[in-house]
């Protein structure tokens, strides 16, 4: 049966299956468990903890969360991990270059040490967790391995395959050997014939041939000691390694960014279903697509980012830039800029008013038309644009009772994750400003513009004390002072 024909089979009796395009096969496909499977086993491809992460890379993370709270609204129960990369990423895809946590502990100009390199992942493991937490993303129910943490698993997974005849040695450390799988490049249909001879074999002459890989890399300054002699594992074998041991051999959903398709996770499934026998290692694969910056593309290598702490400092919500996320399909690249942001903090802050607005008194079951109307979307391989607007639809319906929109709120937040059964403070603050008249800037009195002024600029300097004396001198003179990104707002006490 075709998937439209299945599709409509199953609206007819009622139901909106979950549908997720599958890179793998290059198509939407129902998504459900296996006989016998009582939880849906999904591995994300974690951050690599060397510095902090920009805006683009925990734009996957929403992705999943999104993912993971669309399989619960689906009645499924979830084992989600994310591998946290402290060790093994080497600095190009040609598995060529410096790990980037030992660039991350010179950079930092800390010695090149082991407890060094834990204590640097460590650092911005704490930093990722803390951005993740304030998108509202849930990681405490989230397994978090350390590649650090099974160099055991990852050392005996490559002995396996050494076993089998998949590997040879170099000096730069141990290789898998694509020839031995013919399959190579099969997730997203790579043109092997294009790999140029010398596009991914650059210093390591030996290598065979250019789409092999590094499976452990020898390093007699920092590492593990191994039959192969002192170094550490490659990136692709960690997150094998870490596969297998939380969630096992076979898996129901593996994420990444897109540009993990022709590389990494090609490396993964030759390596995975070499070991294994040829068992697929996961049956869904899901990516992201990038985020750009005004156009451009956002990376540290361009010098052109973002950190969540810089959009906290101008004043925006971070469930402002989780709203932006939510308005673009996570298949299209979406470009960020401060506009766009802007124009999303308006709309989370209104409709945090209207969520405050409701006068409710009793409990009611959420709206029936409008929760097929959002199932229909976010079942729809994530439809994140259509489901938000399914959320403002509904609360712009003047037939439901205050009691039935805060019903239906609060299910559809179960997808959305914007916090908008429990506003935090400083979300209500901002609605609050949204009701409230502002006073223009060129009425105030001249002694008040006089002291904005100097705020502002005490402020453009980070002279944080003085500009908190100038914001109570402003009080004093009648009027109130908060800070947006698009400048000071001043109201009338």
């Amino acid at each position: 049966m075709k998937l439209s024909d299945l599709w409509n089979a199953l609206r007819r009796r009622g139901k909106v299956p979950l549908t997720l395009y599958n890179t793998a096969s290059k198509e939407p496909e129902i998504f459900r468990l296996p006989p016998q499977a009582k939880e849906v086993r999904m591995y994300n491809c974690g951050p690599t903890v060397y510095g902090r992460q920009h805006i683009g890379n925990l734009s996957m993370f929403v992705f999943t969360d999104v993912l993971r709270r669309t399989l619960e609204y689906n009645d499924f129960k979830v084992k989600q991990v994310i591998n946290i990369t402290d060790v093994g990423h080497l600095s190009s895809d040609a598995d060529e270059g410096e790990d980037k946590m030992t660039a991350g502990l010179k950079k930092e100009g800390l010695e090149l040490t082991l407890p060094n390199m834990k204590a640097l992942g460590e650092k911005y493991t704490n930093l990722f967790l803390e951005d993740v937490r304030a998108l509202n993303i849930r990681i405490d129910d989230v397994t978090l391995p350390r590649a650090s943490g099974y160099i055991s698993a990852e050392i005996a997974m490559v002995h396996a395959l050494e076993e089998k005849g998949y590997t040879y040695k170099t000096p730069n450390g141990v290789y898998f050997d694509t020839s031995r799988f013919p399959e190579y490049g099969k997730l997203g249909g790579i043109d092997l014939k294009g790999l140029k001879a010398g596009t991914r074999v650059l210093a390591d002459r030996e290598k065979r041939s250019p789409t092999d890989f590094l499976l452990w890399k020898s390093d007699e300054r920092i590492g593990w000691d191994s039959p192969w002699g002192m170094g550490f594992p490659g990136w692709h074998i960690e997150c094998s390694a870490m596969i297998r041991a939380t969630l096992g051999q076979q898996i129901d959903i593996h994420t990444g960014g897109i540009e993990h398709i022709p590389i990494h996770h090609n490396n993964e499934i030759a390596q995975s279903e070499s070991a294994t026998g040829k068992k697929p290692l996961a049956r869904f694969w899901m990516h992201r697509a990038h985020i750009r910056f005004e156009g451009g593309k956002m990376a540290k290598s361009e010098g052109n980012i973002v950190y969540l702490n810089d959009i906290t400092e101008r004043g925006f919500h971070p469930l402002a830039l989780r709203y932006l996320f939510l308005t673009a399909h996570y298949r299209t690249p979406m470009s960020f800029s401060w506009e766009a942001l802007e124009g999303t903090q308006k709309a989370y802050a209104k409709l945090v008013a209207r969520r405050l607005s409701l006068k409710t008194s009793a409990q009611a079951p959420a709206p029936p038309l409008w929760k097929r109307k959002f199932t229909r979307h976010i079942n729809d391989d994530l439809d994140t644009p259509g489901a938000l607007a399914t959320l403002l639809g509904m609360m712009r319906d003047n037939k439901l009772t205050d009691d039935e929109l805060l019903a239906g709120i609060t299910d559809m937040d179960k997808v959305l994750g914007l916090n908008l059964a429990e506003p935090d403070a400083l979300a209500r603050e901002m609605a609050a400003s949204e009701t409230r008249e502002m006073v223009p800037q060129d009425s105030l009195p001249q002694n008040v513009r006089e002291l904005l002024k100097k705020r502002e600029e005490a402020r453009s300097k980070k002279e944080w004390p003085q500009a908190d004396e100038l914001r109570i001198l402003i009080e004093g003179e009648g009027y109130e002072v908060e800070d947006a990104p698009e400048g000071p707002r001043v109201y009338k006490l």
